[in-house]
């Protein structure tokens, strides 16, 4: 069914006869007829002719597995081995941390068209519109030391913003502390990676991301307006969020391979370069308080480096930034 589909999507301009199909695909034209209903059952709009084949006419809305896995495969990915869709959820998070204590494999997605508990750090609340935005948590089963954790974090937002770059240029998509993708200084994405330890070793990490892709301002609360933005928004267009999905795994899957083979170094780099808060005065939110220093960048570990008002160098390993201008 994913071959039919990608032949469709490969003519766009035309028809597909059902001999050619057959042809291609070895089966027989009934088969080949049983797969475009199956297709049109998953959302996709295919025009029958009787003397000229197939057209595809129209795609679903939704994210569909079918859709997802070809885009997925023409990116020559392989991290993703499963895919759990669903409507609506409570939250991504929670369903992937079930299926990883049932012990489902590494590169289990789980995907929701809306969320309606979707979280991000700190408990906060991550607004989740049906069929607007990408809310998406995967399960990793890295077997590193526990104290690695937080450099699969900037991997992942390094990942992200290299990817949404990619897609939505010209717009100039920046990494706030720790895992934030901001535009403008507003936020179109935000990062929660949670994992469960034994013997000081990662049993699985779940990497959530939500992504603002087509919501408009309506879709906001009022208080969020100032502070959060998306990429149509931006833009001035809608974007393929399968097309979003399948681009991020591409740039994950290649930093991935690089991290376990070089360590942490490269992608420290990549997150200096694309980072829009270092060498800025910023206000700090710690939890022994507030304070004013300078960030300059990441220590091999992950932390953030800042520079104090007397000079010195010192890590943060957890904090809240506000930029200060």
């Amino acid at each position: 069914m994913n071959r039919i589909l990608e032949l469709l999507e490969q003519q766009s301009t035309g028809y597909l006869s059902g001999e050619l199909l057959s042809q291609e695909l070895q089966i027989s034209r009934t088969a080949v007829w049983k797969h475009i209903k199956k297709l049109e059952a998953a959302g996709y709009q295919i025009e029958a002719s009787r003397r000229l084949g197939y057209r595809l006419i129209g795609r679903p809305s939704k994210l569909t597995p079918q859709e997802l896995t070809m885009k997925l495969q023409s990116k020559g990915t392989s991290i993703i081995q499963k895919i759990r869709m669903f409507d609506s959820v409570d939250s991504t998070q929670n369903i992937a941390q079930r299926l990883a204590e049932e012990g489902a494999e590494e590169g289990t997605l789980v995907i929701a068209e809306q969320q309606t508990s979707g979280r991000g750090r700190l408990g906060r609340k991550w607004v989740s519109p049906s069929g607007k935005g990408i809310y998406m948590s995967f399960i990793l089963r890295p077997g590193m030391p526990l104290h690695f954790a937080p450099q699969l974090t900037l991997l992942t937002a390094v990942a992200l913003c290299r990817a949404l770059r990619a897609i939505a240029a010209p717009l100039d998509i920046g990494i706030k502390w720790p895992n934030d993708l901001l535009i403008g200084g507003k936020k179109i994405s935000g990062i929660l990676l949670e994992s469960t330890a034994e013997e000081e070793r990662l049993r699985y990490v779940i990497a959530g991301i939500g992504i603002s892709v087509n919501l408009t301002a309506d879709d906001f609360p009022q208080e969020l307006l100032d502070i959060a933005t998306s990429l149509q928004i931006e833009l001035g267009k809608p974007l393929d969020r399968a097309d979003i999905i399948a681009g991020f795994f591409e740039q994950f899957e290649q930093l991935y391979t690089i991290y376990q083979k070089d360590g942490f170094g490269p992608i420290r780099m990549l997150w200096e370069a694309l980072s829009v808060t270092l060498n800025k005065p910023t206000r700090l939110i710690l939890s022994s308080g507030e304070t004013m220093a300078t960030p300059v960048g990441l220590n091999e570990q992950g932390a953030l480096l800042v520079r104090k008002s007397d000079g010195t160098i010192v890590p943060i390993f957890s904090s809240e930034q506000v930029p200060q201008g």
